[in-house]
């Protein structure tokens, strides 16, 4: 923890107001008027703090935000003063916020409930009440027509707290019992709760610290859960809890000493095993008890081994495996249960193809449906196990998302998939075994004039720097798309982690769409789009390639006339967060605006204190700066320590006070660098959501207030503020 400072906060002696009274270049004279004049930026003191390693030297002005405790009251005044200075600046705004946030709840289904799964006699689903910012947990016994039973009822859990959330739920073996997660700060440190769901009544077992699963052996009174570092946030011991007893008498079963590793755990779909899931970047195991024999050891599935990723599913007697083994975009192999250790024994199902990237997949009795990714786009096969058959399941979207549901019954004769586009809404199909056969289950509804026949989603690609070609998933409204290079443009990219974006659907994004945006996603090197070569090309000593593409594809998109080349904005969260502080060193003059949301964006400090959670874990993934020739190329990029004394785009940055995964610091030292050493008159504001966390507030609809404040800042930017945006 950083030492406590005295409690000061300088103010500028400014006349006017920083990066908002000077009109920039097409903004009309009302809007920069209607700025308060009073509106002043908080300007931070700076206590020089050296940074050495590697003979290099740093100074970190600003290193005294840092408050693990964050109760300094100099830290809180000053985020306190940013939300105020936010407030003032985007005052004139607020109309056009309250008609945003209008638009983007009026699209959401009031009455939303999940498609029911049926587990152990017991129709199992969440629903919404019209207005309530929580789900309701219920069930119905034998068929959908028995009463309800309401498991939990979110709202009355989270009655008068500012932020609330719930992890996972799980139900007992003999269905009478509900463990559930709960954190009602936003730093993802849960508590576990235990619910008699016959008398409705709450056990007096409560575990803290915890992760946001619990797993039930089978004897209905046996619980795991992980504990968490109380420093590093990591969940990382295993712990046995027996219902009744007191938390400092649980056991711990096991204890990741490795803390490049996470921690998870589940349950086979039979019920017949306990997993410990071991991951880190470049290594994926499990290890496997018996739930009958929950006082037993954990014993892997096979052993970890360097840069090798594997993920097995239970059928009968054998395990399906997901692995990387000699096979870079993943194949499947079985083996069975008690062999499954030694590699002679698996078997190989599902080659590897250089062309065909292997998503995810689930077992059925005699059938097999797998998510495939093939040339950048996803798709559902079905497969027998005994014979050669094969049905590829057909999308009709130019470009969609798609992932396998809820699929608990291996005796089903259909695999439930979900699936989304840009255009289309969050749907549900059951996908016949036996035929590929689509079978609607549910499509969220959107009230109000929403017509998906009004807009069109595209993919195409944008040529690289180098030559490889981005692809890039983007949609308009066709009566306000003119193919001329008029219409504004919002891009967003992540590009890390082989996380990829894919195109689902956004009932927000309507509200720009609506008003004459294109919408696009630069599926960026770091991801996984075009398979794992995609991902390593993007990450480690390649790591800038994820913010040139970003660009390029800017620029390509320009030059494809999709977007006015001076009304581009851009978009990215947490390592998205990290692509924006990078492409406004880099470029900034390609943007009109950028949001960066919870981003991380002080590389090379965060990455060498071990203290900090997540920072090991992802040695693999950004590099170990405590090497020199990784701290060399992270701070080459480190849009934190890359900042200069340039002109940069307008700019809205926000965090939660509470967040576990980026913490709040980062954002809060970046913006006050940019302050002191930014050339322009542009905006620069800074929104703390001191309640919430990495994810921003929780709720249905109050997460939809940072959204409308996040568009209003662009459309403010335009120089005009339509109020309203669908009509015909």
């Amino acid at each position: 923890m950083n030492t406590r400072v005295a409690l000061l906060i300088t103010l500028a002696s400014l006349a006017t107001v920083t990066g908002c009274g000077k009109p920039e270049s097409g903004e009309s004279p009302a809007v920069a008027n209607a700025l308060s004049p009073d509106a002043v930026p908080p300007v931070a003191r700076k206590e020089p703090h050296k940074l050495s390693i590697h003979g290099h030297e740093r100074i970190d002005d600003y290193y005294w935000m840092r408050d693990d405790s964050r109760q300094d009251p100099e830290v809180i005044a000053h985020l306190e003063a940013e939300n105020k200075y936010t407030e003032s600046v985007m005052a004139h705004t607020e109309a056009l916020q309250r008609v945003l946030y209008e638009e983007m709840t009026g699209r959401l289904e009031q009455d939303k409930s999940t498609v029911p799964v049926k587990v152990r006699g017991y129709w199992y689903y969440r629903r919404y009440q019209p207005g309530q910012e929580y789900p309701v947990h219920a069930r119905r016994k034998g068929d959908l027509d028995a009463p309800e039973e309401v498991m939990l009822d979110v709202n009355a859990l989270a009655d008068g707290k500012s932020y609330f959330n719930v992890g996972e739920t799980a139900v007992s073996p003999d269905n009478r019992l509900l463990a559930y997660a709960e954190d009602s700060v936003g730093r993802r440190i849960y508590t576990l709760r235990f619910k008699d769901l016959e008398t409705g009544k709450l056990l007096d077992d409560r575990l803290e610290n915890a992760e946001a699963m619990a797993v039930w052996a089978n004897d209905n009174q046996t619980v795991f859960y992980i504990n968490k570092d109380p420093q590093t946030l990591l969940g990382y011991q295993v712990m046995r809890h027996k219902l009744g007893t007191p938390q400092s008498e649980d056991q711990l079963v096991y204890e990741e000493n490795d803390k490049s590793f996470y921690t998870a755990i589940s349950k086979s779909r039979d019920g017949e095993l306990v997993y410990i899931h071991h991951y880190s970047t470049l290594v994926k195991g499990m290890s496997m008890l018996d739930a009958d024999k929950p006082e037993g050891e954990f014993k892997p599935v096979y052993p970890r081994e360097e840069k090798h990723e594997y993920f097995a599913k239970k059928l009968g007697d054998e395990f399906y495996i997901k692995t990387n083994w000699d096979a870079e975009n993943f194949r499947l192999m079985k083996a069975p249960v008690a062999g499954a250790g030694d590699k002679s024994n698996w078997q190989e199902v599902i080659p590897h193809r250089d062309d065909v990237f292997l998503v995810d997949f689930t077992t059925f009795t005699d059938r097999l449906a797998v998510i495939e990714r093939r040339e950048g786009q996803k798709a559902l096969r079905i497969l027998g196990l005994d014979r050669d058959d094969d049905i590829e399941v057909g999308f009709n979207d130019p470009v969609y998302q798609l992932s396998l549901g809820n699929n608990p019954d291996p005796e089903a004769g259909a695999v439930r998939v979900a699936y989304s586009s840009l255009t289309t809404p969050d749907t549900i199909y059951d996908a016949s075994l036996s035929s590929g056969d689509l079978q609607l289950m549910k499509r969220d509804r959107v009230p109000g004039d929403f017509d998906p026949a009004r807009y069109q989603s595209e993919g195409i690609t944008i040529a690289a720097g180098d030559g490889e070609e981005i692809p890039v998933s983007l949609v308009y409204r066709k009566d306000r798309f003119n193919r001329d290079g008029t219409n504004p443009l919002l891009q967003y990219g992540y590009g890390s982690y082989g996380y990829t974006i894919d195109p689902a659907f956004r009932p927000d994004v309507i509200s720009l769409l609506d008003r004459g945006f294109v919408f696009a996603i630069a599926h960026i090197r770091g991801s996984q789009k075009l398979g794992r070569a995609w991902y390593e090309d993007g990450k480690m000593f390649n790591k800038i390639n994820t913010f040139t593409d970003f660009i390029d594809v800017t620029k390509g998109l320009a030059e494809k006339k999709y977007a006015a080349p001076d009304k581009v904005f851009a978009a990215g969260g947490s390592a998205g967060g990290l692509l924006m502080g990078a492409v406004v060193n880099m470029a900034p003059e390609l943007y009109r605006g950028i949001t960066a949301q919870v981003p991380f964006v002080d590389v090379v400090t965060t990455m060498l204190d071990e203290s900090i959670p997540l920072t090991v874990n992802e040695y693999d993934e950004w590099g170990n700066p405590n090497n020199r020739d990784s701290y060399e190329y992270m701070l080459s990029y480190s849009p934190y320590d890359q900042v200069s004394a340039q002109d940069y785009p307008n700019m809205l940055v926000t965090t939660g006070l509470h967040d576990s995964q980026v913490q709040y610091f980062e954002p809060m030292k970046w913006v006050a660098k940019l302050r002191e050493l930014k050339t322009d008159d542009n905006r620069l504001v800074f929104h703390v959501n001191m309640d919430a966390g990495h994810g921003g507030a929780s709720g249905r609809y109050r997460r939809y207030e940072e959204r409308a404040l996040q568009y209003a800042f662009y459309l403010d930017l335009l120089g005009k503020t339509p109020m309203a945006g669908s009509g015909e």
